[in-house]
């Protein structure tokens, strides 16, 4: 999701380059001003709260705007991404912005400040007076309202300085120029993202292959658990004996192992489109700790994608393949088929389940040929894709 925050002074243009943006990156316009009049006309109830406020001189506090605007977003799911205008307005609220966003599951992406001098502002805003027929177009009220901008926005400006978000564009620019500058920070901004996908399924379901010819077709990294384990193992390293040994205890190898390799993956992949998660996370668990190496890495889960294949044909598939020199150990019997099957419902199905909630799941026909799958899969992809942008 792609989040922007806009500012600069009265004068600076942001409403113009606000109608761009919205346009060029299929964003929702989120103005405070416009979203309380909104709540008020419709006579909701924190639109009745803030008209009860309003009339009786105060100011909209901060718990009130925070709710319209959280409910905002929600109501809006299929936005590419929001573009703030009038918030955050002040320190604590940047602090607000920042912990509505944790608790969406998404961030801010960048914040760009349209830079134009006071003067400049000034000669604008009175020429605006002109035609605009605005009481408050006069110097007097113009300078007062300039210098309310920046006794407020200066520490907002710093507070996103300091997280490495902070862009300014030349304000005084013509505005297709501006608008170059404003795109270039964004596009700057998207190219840094990692398309990042898991892909879930039953055993037999084909993620595995889907998987990898995805990675292969769209330059992404497969991160398949299972075979980086035989990896190690092949390779007889520390870890891959200690592996050998779970197996041959018939134990499940920890999370300790498995998240070590993970990072290791991560960290030295340099120069990728992103990674495809291929047998992790299996359990709730390990959902949690995706999320957190991922964030750690300054990015998320971007696409869930699970196969669905009919249970009789999952377990023809499964005894077919252990026939080949691909077969599993479970694979042996329909027994032991029928055993991980159920193993998969009861670990992975709340996993599912979990970030359906959370990011929506694209659910994908796994019958068929390898093509057809295959084509199903890219044009999921490709939408999302399409939807970082």
């Amino acid at each position: 999701m792609l989040n922007i925050a806009l500012f600069g002074p009265p004068g600076a243009g942001k409403g113009t380059q606000s109608q761009y943006l919205i346009k060029k990156y299929n964003l929702f316009y989120i103005s405070t001003g416009d979203l309380l009049r909104k709540e008020i006309k419709e006579k909701t109830n924190l639109g009745k709260e803030a008209e009860s406020i309003i009339a009786s001189g105060g100011l909209v506090p901060d718990e009130i705007i925070v709710q319209i605007i959280e409910k905002t977003i929600t109501d809006n799911p299929d936005a590419n991404g929001f573009l703030f205008d009038g918030f955050p307005r002040t320190y604590i609220q940047a602090y607000i912005l920042s912990g509505l966003m944790i608790k969406l599951n998404t961030s801010l992406s960048c914040l760009i400040s349209l830079n134009v001098p006071e003067e400049e502002s000034v000669k604008r805003l009175l020429h605006r007076g002109k035609t605009s027929g605005r009481s408050d177009d006069n110097e007097e009220v113009i300078r007062t309202r300039l210098k309310e901008y920046y006794d407020k926005t200066l520490p907002v400006m710093q507070f996103y300085k300091d997280r490495g978000i902070f862009t300014e564009a030349d304000g005084t620019q013509s505005i297709e120029v501006v608008q170059e500058q404003i795109s270039s920070i964004i596009d700057e901004e998207l190219s840094k993202r990692l398309f990042n996908i898991v892909v879930f399924g039953y055993p037999g379901s084909g993620r595995g292959s889907q998987g990898k010819a995805l990675a292969e077709k769209y330059g992404l990294e497969f991160v398949a658990t299972g075979g980086m384990l035989e990896q190690e193992i092949s390779k007889q390293t520390s870890i891959g004996k200690e592996v050998q040994r779970i197996y041959d205890s018939g134990e499940l190898v920890p999370d300790e192992i498995v998240v070590k390799l993970i990072e290791q993956r991560l960290e030295n992949s340099k120069n990728v489109k992103g990674f495809i998660f291929k047998g992790f996370p299996r359990t709730l668990v390990q959902s949690y700790i995706l999320d957190g190496m991922l964030k750690k890495h300054g990015t998320g889960i971007a696409k869930i994608v699970e196969f669905e294949v009919p249970t009789l044909e999952l377990i023809k598939r499964l005894d077919k393949r252990s026939k080949t020199d691909r077969g599993m150990p479970y694979d042996s019997s329909t027994a032991k088929i029928v055993t991980r099957l159920q193993e998969h419902e009861q670990r992975t199905i709340p996993v599912i389940k979990k970030y359906q909630q959370i990011h929506g799941t694209e659910k994908i026909d796994g019958t068929g040929s390898f093509e057809e799958v295959f084509n199903r899969l890219s044009f999921a992809v490709e939408h999302g894709i399409k939807a970082m942008l």
